[in-house]
């Protein structure tokens, strides 16, 4: 089966026209479309089971709808014996408006108060928010290497397509960045360590990664200019360059490095930072923070190619390679992940990792007062019991 995707892979290199090389893949990926579809009615379906992202929206609604009570006597169930797979977090100081959500409304039944889950919440509840709305802020600073992975799949490849090849497939440049994408994650995550600060390190080391592939394709890039400058290449965009295709894959190679060890180190910082109940959704949420950086890369280019051509200068990016000015646009982009990274260090400095989740048996704690332990006879005790 492995001799099919080899011989498309080789072949797809020798064809020349753009429709013919869109056109083929177009084709199979609506054949292969077509089988899916037509096996839906075969395919076994569950009912919905409910999201955890329900319970961010539920916290903050209840914290909303409190904005105006004081902080009380908070909820959280008990712990029912040692067997119960409930999962129970430490209450904690951070974001202390979401507290309100767990809070018990004076004039109220608190029995009445448990049955609206919009209304009142579990400590546990507001804690894995407060996990999640903690773990945003930080996720910013991994939408950078994004952007640079995106020119590995357009300028990269268009870098590629008009260099001396000889007998050197194309398409062999994706691979290579394929094989050290996956050599470079199994390289630094057969380092065995359950310490938290792994993912983080592993990210600033993506980081890290990106600003060294920018360099190396910026002088590689001013290399293929002086090329063409030399040989009056400028107005003939479909000309061949004289420059070796093989310049071209130490930024493949260390964009694949990059790759490789950013998704890993995302992915392990969000199974150790958010909420269990989350988790099957993390190594989606990862390639969305991946994808948020692809997309951004074509406001970048709008956004630098406007900066570069004020003062009536010309534009970095013009209708043709050879007229561009890549080199500097990949300088930018070096300075930008430098200063990202910087930000991302002093953020990650003051972020409180967590080894894993905390479980607590509430019946210790400072609200392991519950609607299920309080006998409420008189509506003024149920004022003074909690603090109204």
């Amino acid at each position: 089966m492995i001799i099919v995707p080899v011989g498309a892979l080789i072949s797809m290199s020798y064809i020349k026209p753009w429709s013919i090389k869109f056109g083929i893949p177009a084709i199979f990926t609506t054949a292969a479309t077509l089988v899916y579809v037509s096996g839906s009615c075969h395919y076994s379906r569950e009912p919905p089971k409910g999201s955890p992202f329900t319970t961010v929206f539920r916290v903050i609604c209840a914290a909303t709808s409190k904005m105006f009570i004081g902080t009380g006597r908070l909820y959280e169930r008990v712990k029912r014996s040692d067997d119960d797979p409930t999962l129970f977090l430490a209450h904690t100081n951070d974001l202390r408006f979401l507290d309100k959500a767990a809070t018990f409304v004076p004039n109220q039944h608190p029995e009445k108060q448990k049955r609206n889950r919009w209304r009142l919440c579990r400590v546990t509840e507001v804690e894995e928010t407060k996990l999640v709305i903690r773990s945003i802020g930080i996720c910013s600073f991994f939408i950078i290497c994004g952007l640079v992975s995106a020119i590995g799949h357009t300028y990269f490849i268009s870098q590629a397509n008009h260099l001396k090849r000889k007998k050197f497939p194309l398409l062999l440049l994706p691979y290579f960045c394929d094989v050290s994408k996956s050599d470079y994650r199994n390289l630094f995550f057969s380092i065995k360590s359950s310490s938290k600060y792994h993912p983080p390190i592993g990210i600033g080391i993506s980081m890290i990664l990106a600003i060294i592939c920018c360099i190396v394709a910026a002088k590689v890039e001013t290399k293929r200019l002086h090329v063409v400058a030399r040989y009056g290449l400028f107005d003939k965009p479909e000309a061949e360059i004289p420059l070796s295709i093989t310049h071209l894959i130490p930024q493949f190679m260390l964009l694949g490095a990059l790759d490789g060890v950013f998704e890993q180190s995302v992915a392990s910082f969000f199974k150790k930072q958010v909420p269990d109940t989350m988790t099957p959704y993390m190594a989606w949420l990862s390639e969305g923070i991946r994808g948020v950086g692809i997309i951004s890369s074509v406001l970048s280019v709008f956004v630098v190619g406007k900066i570069s051509q004020s003062d009536g200068k010309p534009s970095w990016f013009q209708d043709t390679l050879n007229r561009s000015r890549l080199d500097r646009y990949y300088m930018t982009l070096a300075v930008l992940v430098s200063v990202n990274l910087v930000f991302y260090g002093l953020v990650a400095f003051r972020f409180k990792w967590r080894d894993s989740l905390e479980f607590e048996n509430p019946e210790s704690s400072r609200y392991q007062e519950t609607v299920d332990e309080i006998k409420y006879e008189d509506p003024d005790d149920l004022i003074s019991n909690l603090g109204g």
